[in-house]
């Protein structure tokens, strides 16, 4: 079981994200910052810029003529795309590592984060839902409380066949032995990083939608995404297999096969894009 005190070790332990992606969460949260706060914090960071360029001239935005330069591609995408691109780049060296106790492979739940953000991203624009700019950060940083626990799973519950093949979800099984799941976990990660509230719950109750305090259809769409994601073959671990969607939250997005199969299909295709960048 994890104290209290422990968690907060724990916390202090993981990889703080880096100031540039800390930087653009504030730029996202101010309604009045903008194009010239994003190249500012790229002006002084040529890694990051470079990163930032080459997804922008990947197949995935598929533009004819080549981007050059931070200005010209935050005319040509918007200030709000590149910080996007700005945080895939960034939460990168966070993320992307294997998660042992969760049976994650290098690279796995990057993969898997980065597909439940295109997936969000593409639903949300299908179901004409706004007001929910922050969707491509929550469902990037779903399940960073896997990065937290994954020692901790692997030290404390000696079975992982409670986890693979028990009759137990896997959120009760982390319940039942550390005092909290991989959800809850993230959503502390988030309130020491000064995310926003809606972007907590959001990965708080990304795996029960119907527990949340309050009706949100950025956490509908994300735990739907989540869930088409693994699905298609973009898993979180073989945990993956014992989830099932919430019929609530698909009867509150009124989300129809048509919609899911179109999300399903675009995500597909843009994901081999981007792993080809």
């Amino acid at each position: 079981m994890i104290t209290k005190e422990k968690l907060e070790r724990l916390k202090r332990e993981l990889p703080s994200p880096p100031q540039n992606a800390l930087k653009i969460l504030n730029v996202l949260k101010d309604p009045d910052s903008g194009a010239e706060e994003v190249e500012e914090i790229l002006r002084y960071d040529p890694g990051l810029t470079a990163d930032v360029l080459k997804m922008a001239n990947s197949a995935y935005f598929g533009f004819p003529n080549r981007i050059g330069s931070v200005k010209q591609a935050v005319v040509l995408l918007g200030w709000k795309k590149i910080s996007d691109l700005v945080m895939v780049s960034c939460m990168n060296s966070v993320m992307d590592r294997g998660v042992e106790g969760y049976d994650l492979e290098k690279g796995e739940l990057w993969r898997h984060s980065v597909a439940v953000s295109v997936t969000s991203e593409v639903l949300a624009q299908e179901l004409g839902i706004k007001g929910i700019d922050e969707i491509f950060t929550a469902s990037l940083l779903h399940d960073i409380g896997k990065v937290l626990l994954g020692m901790e799973v692997k030290e404390q519950i000696k079975n992982p066949n409670l986890f693979f093949e028990g009759s137990q979800s896997f959120d009760s099984v982390e319940k039942e032995y550390l005092g909290l799941d991989h959800a809850e976990a993230g959503a502390e990660i988030l309130s020491m990083w000064g995310l926003p509230e809606r972007t907590i719950n959001a990965v708080r109750f990304h795996h029960k939608p119907d527990e949340s305090p309050y009706a949100d259809n950025m956490l509908d769409i994300i735990h739907i995404s989540d869930t088409l994601c693994i699905m298609l073959g973009f898993t979180a671990g073989k945990e993956g297999l014992k989830y099932h969607p919430s019929s609530n939250a698909a009867k509150r997005l009124a989300l129809s096969q048509l919609t899911m199969e179109k999300a399903a299909s675009y995500t597909k295709e843009k994901m081999n894009q981007l792993l080809n960048v």
